[in-house]
C-alpha cells in the first residue's frame, strides 16, 4: 500500500492506470542510465503565474477595486470624523488659521484668529469647571424631581380617591408610575442585546457613508465615471491642492505649514462667463512669475487643458488672478455679430464702440477706434483679416469715415469695399506695393494739409488700412532715378516705413489713422518703431513668446498676455488685446477676446448697407502714371454714379480723390469751363450750383470722336 502511494506521488497516476499504459516503441537499451526526471515548479513560480493570470482577469480586477473602495470608504470616513471631532474639541482650527494668516502676511487677521482661539479656550475651561460640579447638581436635580413626582402622584391619588369615593385610589398613580418603569426596564432588556450587536455595524455604516460622500478612496479604486476628473468643479481645496503640487518649494512649504487652511490664500471664487475666476495671494518668498511660468502644470493639476487656464497679475501686490474655464467651454462657438443680426445698427467714430466679440467672462467686448492707430498680427490662417475687416465694416456704417484700403494678399477679402473706399488696391506684387506706398504717401500729404489748417477745424475721419503689411516691408523694389529709395525696409530712406511713421507721429491729432494687419511678426517684416506706434495692438495665435512681445509689447506679456499659448487652428479668431480703447479689468495689461466671425457673404451685405448711407463713392484701384492724359468728361460721369445731380463742390472733391495729380488743383472755374465747352454747363438747384448727370451723359454721347473739348492735362 505504501509503495503504491509513493508511486502515485511520483508518477501522478494509479498503478492500475500504469498497467494499461502501452510500452513505448523504443526503449533505451538495458544498462543505459535513465534521463533526467522533470521536477515540479517551485511554489513561488506557480504563485507568480497564478497572480499574473488573476490580474489579467477583468472580473478579478473589478472585485479587487470594489473591496478596496468600500474598505477605504470606512477608513477614510473614520479619519474625517476623527478630524472633525478633534477640530471641534481643540483649538487646532484656530491655530491653523492663525499660521495661514501669518504666512500670508495678514497680521490683523492673525490677531483676530488669536483672539477667537483665546475665547474658545476660555469657554472650554468654563465647561470643564462646570463638569466638576455636575454630579452635585445632578443629585440635587434628581432628588428634587423624585420629590416633585411623588408629591404630584400623591395629590393626584387623593383627587381620584375623593372622586371615586375609594381610599385605594390614593396609591393608583404611584402604582401606574411603577408599572411604567417596569415596562421601560422590560423594553430596554429586550432591545439592549440587538442594539449592542447592531451598534458597531451601524457605526461602520455611518463611517462608510461619510467616506463615500467625500470619495475617500484612491482614484484607481473609484468607479470609472467618478475616476475621471475632467470638468470637475473648481473648489478652494482643488485650487490649493493644484498650487501645492505646482513644484514651487516655498509655496508647497507655506501651504503645508497652513494645514488645510491653505484656502486662506484664495479670494472668493466668482463665476465669470464660461468659467470661474479667483485671486490667489501668494505667500512671502513666492513670486508671481514662478506661478505664471508653470501654466501647463497648473492646468493639469486643475484637470483642465492648458488653453483653459489663464494667469494674469491682479491689482493687489503678490497676487495672481486665475481664470479657469469650464471643461470644453472654449471650444464652443460664440453667437453671430450684431452687424449681421441688426440691419439697423449704426456706428459713430467718435463716441461709439465696435462690438468685436466676447471676453472670457462672456461679456461683450466693445472697442473704441477714436483716434487710435491699430496693429493686428498672428500666424497665417488664424482669422486676422476677418477680425480686422469686422472693425472696418462697423466703422464704415459711419458715413463720415473715408477709407483707403490696400490688400496686399489680393484674395478678394476686401472686394466689398469697392465703391465704399476711395482707394482699393488688391494684389501681392511689387506693383501693388508701390501703389500702396503711394496711397500711404497721399494720406501723409492730406495729414500735412490738415495740420496747416486753423486751430479748431473739424476734419472727417480718414482711415488708411493695409492688410498683409509685411509684404510692403519686405518689398525689394526701389524708386527709379538717382535717389534709388527703397519701397520696403525699415531705414530712414524706406518710403513705406517713413509714411507709416509720419502717420503714427501726427495723424491722430487730425483724425488720420493707420490700421495694419501682419502675420508671423519679426523685426524685419514689422519694424519696432511701427509696431510701437499703434495704440491698439491685438494678436492672434503666435509661435513664440518673443513674437508675442513684438505684437503686444513687454508690459502686456509680463502682465500675463500669452498669444503664443493660443492653439493654432483651434483658437481661430481669438485675440489678445492691449489697448486703452477696451475695458480691461483693473490690474491687467491685456484682455482675451473671442471675435465674431463675419464671412465674405455677410461682409458684402454689411458693405451694401454702408454704401446706401453714402452718396456715390468712386474707388480708385491703381495709381495713374505721371503724364497720362485723362478724359475729364468721362471721369465726371464716372464720379456722378447713379445720382441725377451732384453739387459742384462734391464733384471737385470726388475728382480730386480719383486723381490728385490731375484734379487736385481744380477750381469751380476749371470745372465750369470743361462742362460749358462740352455743352453740360452747371445749373442752379435750390439756389446751389449742381452738375446734371443727364446733361453730362448727353454731352459725352454727342461730342466729337477726338474728345478734345473734355481732355484734362
Amino acid at each position: 500500500m505504501s509503495d503504491n502511494v509513493i508511486d502515485l506521488f511520483k508518477t501522478g497516476s494509479t498503478p492500475a492506470e500504469s498497467s494499461h499504459e502501452e510500452t513505448p516503441a523504443s526503449e533505451p537499451p538495458a544498462g543505459t542510465p535513465a534521463g533526467p526526471v522533470a521536477k515540479p515548479l517551485p511554489w513561488w513560480v506557480r504563485s507568480r503565474a497564478a497572480t499574473q493570470e488573476l490580474l489579467r482577469n477583468e472580473r478579478a480586477r473589478t472585485t479587487a477595486r470594489l473591496v478596496a473602495r468600500h474598505s477605504m470608504y470606512v477608513i477614510g470616513g473614520s479619519r474625517i470624523v476623527a478630524r472633525r471631532a478633534w477640530d471641534g474639541r481643540t483649538a487646532s482650527r484656530y491655530e491653523r488659521m492663525l499660521r495661514a494668516a501669518e504666512v500670508a502676511g495678514k497680521y490683523e487677521v492673525a490677531s483676530e484668529w488669536e483672539e477667537r482661539g483665546r475665547q474658545f479656550r476660555a469657554a472650554r475651561h468654563q465647561r470643564r469647571m462646570d463638569l466638576l460640579a455636575a454630579p452635585q447638581r445632578i443629585a440635587k436635580g434628581a432628588l428634587y424631581a423624585t420629590a416633585t413626582t411623588a408629591g404630584v402622584a400623591l395629590l393626584l391619588g387623593i383627587v381620584l380617591a375623593i372622586a371615586n369615593e375609594n381610599v385605594a385610589d390614593v396609591l393608583a398613580p404611584a402604582r401606574a408610575i411603577v408599572e411604567l418603569v417596569r415596562w421601560l426596564v422590560v423594553i430596554v432588556s429586550v432591545v439592549w442585546g440587538p442594539l449592542i450587536t447592531l451598534g458597531p455595524w451601524l457605526a461602520l455604516l455611518a463611517l462608510w457613508g461619510v467616506g463615500r460622500h467625500q470619495q475617500a478612496a484612491p482614484q484607481w479604486a473609484l468607479p470609472a465615471d467618478q475616476r475621471s476628473t475632467d470638468g470637475a468643479p473648481i473648489t478652494p481645496s482643488v485650487v490649493v491642492t493644484a498650487l501645492r503640487d505646482l513644484g514651487v518649494a516655498p509655496l508647497r512649504t507655506a501651504i503645508k505649514d497652513m494645514g488645510d487652511a491653505g484656502a486662506a490664500m484664495l479670494g472668493p471664487i466668482r463665476i465669470a462667463g464660461c468659467g470661474v475666476e479667483v485671486d490667489v495671494t501668494l505667500p512671502s518668498g513666492v513670486s508671481t512669475a514662478e506661478v505664471q511660468s508653470r501654466r501647463r502644470k497648473l492646468a493639469e493639476n486643475l484637470a483642465r487643458h492648458e488653453h483653459e487656464v489663464f494667469i494674469t497679475i491682479a491689482q493687489a501686490a503678490r497676487t495672481v488672478r486665475l481664470w479657469i474655464a469650464d471643461s470644453g467651454a472654449l471650444d464652443e462657438p460664440i453667437g453671430p455679430s450684431p452687424l449681421v443680426t441688426d440691419p439697423d445698427l449704426t456706428a459713430d467714430y467718435k463716441s461709439g464702440r465696435a462690438s468685436w466679440g466676447q471676453d472670457l467672462r462672456g461679456d461683450a467686448a466693445l472697442l473704441s477706434l477714436f483716434q487710435r492707430h491699430m496693429l493686428i498680427t498672428g500666424l497665417s490662417n488664424q482669422g486676422k483679416t476677418a477680425a480686422l475687416r469686422a472693425l472696418a465694416l462697423w466703422l464704415a456704417l459711419d458715413p463720415r469715415v473715408e477709407f483707403r484700403v490696400a490688400d496686399l494678399k489680393g484674395a478678394g477679402d476686401w472686394a466689398m469695399f469697392d465703391q465704399l473706399a476711395t482707394t482699393l488696391i488688391q494684389g501681392p506684387t511689387d506693383d501693388h506695393v508701390i501703389d500702396a506706398t503711394e496711397m500711404l504717401e497721399g494720406v501723409v500729404e492730406e495729414m500735412e494739409r490738415r495740420l496747416m489748417a486753423p486751430p479748431g477745424t473739424v476734419f472727417t475721419p480718414l482711415v488708411a488700412l493695409v492688410d498683409e503689411a509685411q509684404v510692403a516691408f519686405m518689398c525689394p523694389a526701389v524708386t527709379p532715378g538717382k535717389d534709388k529709395r527703397p519701397y520696403g525696409g525699415s531705414k530712414a530712406t524706406s518710403r513705406y516705413f517713413m509714411a507709416a511713421r509720419k502717420i503714427h507721429n501726427q495723424g491722430r491729432a487730425v483724425d488720420v489713422l493707420l490700421f495694419q494687419g501682419t502675420q508671423d511678426p519679426t523685426d524685419q517684416n514689422l519694424p519696432k518703431l511701427v509696431r510701437e506706434g499703434a495704440h491698439t495692438r491685438a494678436s492672434l495665435a503666435l509661435g513664440t513668446e518673443s513674437q508675442a512681445r513684438m505684437a503686444l509689447g513687454d508690459k502686456a506679456v509680463d502682465g500675463g498676455a500669452a498669444p503664443n499659448q493660443l492653439r493654432p487652428g483651434l483658437d481661430k479668431g481669438t485675440v489678445v488685446v492691449a489697448s486703452d480703447g477696451i475695458d480691461i479689468p483693473a490690474g491687467q495689461a491685456s484682455i482675451t477676446v473671442r471675435t465674431h466671425y463675419i464671412d465674405t457673404e455677410q461682409a458684402t451685405e454689411i458693405a451694401e448697407r454702408a454704401k446706401a448711407r453714402r452718396s456715390g463713392v468712386t474707388t480708385q484701384h491703381t495709381s495713374t502714371p505721371d503724364g497720362e492724359q485723362r478724359d475729364a468728361l468721362t471721369d465726371i460721369l464716372t464720379i456722378l454714379g447713379d445720382s441725377p445731380r451732384v453739387l459742384t463742390q462734391d464733384v471737385l472733391k470726388r475728382l480730386s480723390q480719383l486723381s490728385e495729380d490731375t484734379y487736385g488743383e481744380w477750381t469751380n472755374t476749371d470745372l465750369t469751363r470743361v462742362l460749358t465747352d462740352a455743352g453740360a454747363k452747371p445749373r442752379k438747384s435750390d439756389g446751389r450750383m449742381v452738375v446734371d448727370r443727364e446733361r453730362v451723359a448727353r454731352a459725352l454721347t454727342n461730342r466729337g470722336d477726338d474728345g478734345s473739348a473734355s481732355a484734362a492735362s
